[in-house]
């Protein structure tokens, strides 16, 4: 049988999409925190860090999509394969580890949005945006990816209006903000910080689920003009994906580094929407908590796929859909229950998530870089070179930040 929209036959437009669901991962709660944090407590500082870890960002989504398209196998897919059953189960322990410190952020940061827009306590919040991404999941099972594709991208672009509204309505200062695209530090607090930036925009489960995505999507093609025009439409799609993603990262920090530093509280996501609201308005607060439920919700439905399929690459086994949503679902409920602080929650969640970053980049570099998993579609030495430039980076920003922690 023929296969319907076969991707030679298909407009550019229409191969885009997985790269949007797997930026929703970039523009989840926890940047949210780690951004706000960083621009109330060092203003400019750090906007060199949000650059430099899109530009990684784009590099190494990329490359995981490339993976799916060229093997036909998602990236646990491909490690499982080349593993034993004790390390495939050590490897699936980190791997549901990250995928809980993910959930952490984003079911959190639903709650805090419900709270700021309806004062519903946290826990119910959690509840609520748990039982919304079981739903956006069943969208998914039961409408197709392109389906989930459309609206996991119409809530991308509500997220972007929402943080996006703030840069336009207090625009920051140009020198000032260009001064900040000068690579530095100011003290441990400043490390912690960008460590947890970087958590919060290289994601794990985001390198493990965009292999999966371009697979699913796009199929297995051999060799050949339509998979050249399918890698060239990623390229595409990835960086316009990560370009929106990256902006609205962004626009995070200016605007806190703009009109939060030297207010007390904006170190939390209620203090912050609240700074906002005395300094630009109501109506621009509104926007910042509804593109942060936006986040929220549409982040955590994506956790969620992506934890079902590192279980499925990894155990080799399905798992049902609400069985899936609540192994990662109840530890975060668990936070909000016992009170612990949520904005420190979510900027310590993503420090975490740094610390799995090399156990999803080192792999990916690996079998991109391996010819004969790849054939003629295996990295430029240079992509090569460069993938192995930011799995170092990375890890050694993970190793100085121990080292901070255990000292500090």
């Amino acid at each position: 049988m023929t296969r319907d929209l076969r991707p030679r036959t298909r407009p550019g437009l229409l191969l885009l999409g997985p790269a949007f669901v797997a930026s929703i991962a970039y523009v989840d709660p926890g940047n949210v925190a780690a951004n706000v944090s960083a621009g109330a407590q060092f203003g400019f500082l750090l906007v060199w860090v949000i650059v430099v870890a899109n530009l990684m960002a784009v590099l190494v989504q990329y490359l995981s999509a490339k993976l799916g398209l060229v093997t036909g196998l998602s990236l646990p897919e491909a490690v499982g394969a080349r593993m034993g059953r004790p390390s495939r189960l050590a490897y699936w322990m980190q791997a549901e580890l990250v995928a809980m410190a993910t959930d952490l952020a984003e079911v959190v940061g639903g709650a805090i949005a419900l709270y700021l827009l309806f004062d519903l306590p946290l826990l119910v919040g959690g509840v609520i945006t748990g039982a919304v991404s079981l739903l956006l999941l069943m969208v998914k099972d039961r409408r197709g990816q392109q389906t989930f594709e459309r609206v996991i991208t119409g809530l991308l672009l509500i997220i972007a209006i929402g943080f996006l509204t703030s840069l336009v309505a207090a625009p920051p200062p140009v020198d000032d903000a260009a001064a900040g695209l000068i690579p530095r530090f100011d003290g441990a607090e400043s490390i912690l910080l960008a460590a947890a930036m970087l958590g919060a925009t290289v994601m794990p489960h985001a390198v493990y689920l965009h292999s999966g995505l371009a697979r699913d999507r796009h199929g297995h093609e051999p060799p050949g003009p339509a998979r050249r025009r399918l890698l060239r439409a990623t390229r595409w799609d990835v960086g316009i994906a990560m370009l929106l993603a990256g902006a609205v990262n962004l626009s995070m920090l200016l605007v806190a580094a703009t009109n939060l530093q030297g207010i007390e509280n904006t170190d939390s996501i209620e203090g912050a929407h609240q700074a906002v609201q005395d300094a630009l308005g109501y109506t621009v607060a509104l926007l910042f908590a509804i593109g942060l439920l936006a986040s929220g919700l549409a982040s955590s439905s994506v956790g969620a796929y992506a934890g079902a399929m590192i279980m499925q690459g990894l155990l080799r086994r399905s798992v049902p859909l609400l069985t899936r949503r609540l192994v990662t679902l109840l530890p975060a409920l668990a936070i909000l229950a016992v009170g612990v602080d949520p904005s420190r929650a979510l900027v310590l969640s993503q420090v975490v998530l740094s610390f799995g970053i090399p156990f999803a980049l080192i792999p990916l570099v690996r079998l991109t870089a391996n010819a004969t998993l790849m054939g003629g579609d295996i990295n430029h030495r240079v992509t090569t070179a460069l993938g192995w430039t930011v799995a170092g980076v990375i890890s050694l920003l993970n190793v100085v930040l121990i080292y901070l922690t255990l000292t500090g």
